[in-house]
């Protein structure tokens, strides 16, 4: 279904919403929720198998799994049992689609400069702000924000809040068009006098910069595995070409610079889910594995540009064109260099676990 329809979801510019309820009804939306909270209770492995595939089908919808999932894991992990029974259940069940609201124009890679204020107002939290480059934002029916109770200190005064689609002083504004993902809504969020009640404190107070970092980690495997998916579609798209496309008097994949392309796409490919796979697994084990999702990430999506700008290279004149998906394929992976933490935070997160203790 998601493959012969990918390229006519990202030209339509607008929410694949028969997609996105496929998932649903195939109980994708919340593969590692437990069952008793409408989840299939499967590994993290499992979901990153899937969220390849999704990736590979059609990058738009694999891209709104993903950022429904960042809604998911901090209710799977700090939820009360009263909220995960009202907010996770129809999550998980795909009754609902959710969001993650964390980048600010001054809070993208200074994650604990969140700006967005929460005064408590009895049983209330008054919120004021804005969020940017939302993904599902306009869409999705619940949102985990980060907000701050104490803006000038910074990461210790961070809180999450859950909020509903419709509070009143709820509102969006601006979808960004973008150099690809031309269907994925990208909006802001506004918060003007946003009453959410206290209730919906995710967490607890001041405890929102955990909240956002583990959620964070575990957005990391899914967009490494996500670049996986990408750079798969790429590749698959390449390769047969090489064995179609005839110059000189023979297909072009007999020629040695072409072998070491093919090769050298497929062996990165291949390591890149491998990073993923084993940062997947290390959480499944209860392990840490911040470290591993880090690396994961800042491979696979470089993996992704480079894998997809020699696909473009292999078809020649053609990669270039419409007519054929890799074109989009390279527009597309520039994205997860910098989304969920730019390459360059990556490799400062890799690098504070490797010295700590020096």
């Amino acid at each position: 279904m998601l493959i012969p329809r990918a390229e006519e979801t990202d030209r339509a510019g607008v929410w694949p919403e028969e997609n996105v309820r496929k998932l649903g009804e195939l109980d994708l939306m919340g593969i590692t929720v437990p069952e008793e909270y409408g989840g299939l209770g499967m590994d993290n492995v499992t979901w990153t198998l899937v969220a390849e595939e999704l990736s590979r089908a059609c990058t738009t919808t694999g891209a709104v799994f993903g950022a429904h999932i960042l809604c998911v894991e901090p209710l799977l992990l700090f939820g009360t049992e009263e909220q995960k029974q009202k907010y996770l259940v129809p999550l998980a069940k795909g009754e609902w689609i959710g969001a993650f609201g964390l980048t600010e124009p001054n809070a993208g890679s200074d994650a604990g400069n969140v700006q967005t204020r929460a005064q408590r107002d009895g049983d209330h939290y008054i919120l004021n702000g804005t969020k940017i480059f939302i993904t599902n934002g306009g869409e999705a029916h619940v949102y985990v924000i980060i907000a701050n109770i104490e803006p000038e200190k910074g990461p210790r005064g961070m809180t999450a809040f859950i909020v509903e689609k419709g509070t009143p002083g709820f509102e969006f504004g601006k979808n960004e068009k973008k150099m690809a993902y031309g269907s994925l809504p990208n909006r802001e969020l506004i918060f003007n006098d946003c009453r959410v009640p206290a209730e919906n404190v995710l967490g607890g107070e001041r405890r929102g910069f955990r909240v956002a970092m583990q959620t964070l980690a575990m957005g990391r495997i899914g967009m490494g595995i996500g670049a996986v998916g990408v750079a798969r579609a790429a590749f698959e798209a390449a390769l047969p070409y090489t064995k179609q496309r005839q110059q000189f008097g023979q297909a072009i994949a007999n020629f040695q610079l072409v072998q070491a392309h093919l090769a050298d796409m497929a062996t990165e490919i291949e390591a890149a889910r491998l990073l993923c796979l084993k940062a997947a697994w290390l959480k499944d084990q209860g392990r840490e594995f911040e470290k591993e999702a880090a690396m994961a990430k800042v491979y696979a999506s470089e993996v992704a540009t480079r894998v997809c700008s020699k696909a473009v290279q292999l078809l020649g004149g053609y990669g270039y064109i419409q007519d054929f998906p890799v074109e989009r394929y390279y527009r597309e992976a520039k994205l997860f260099e910098i989304v969920e933490g730019t390459s360059e935070i990556q490799r400062l997160v890799i690098a504070r676990h490797l010295l700590k203790g020096v």
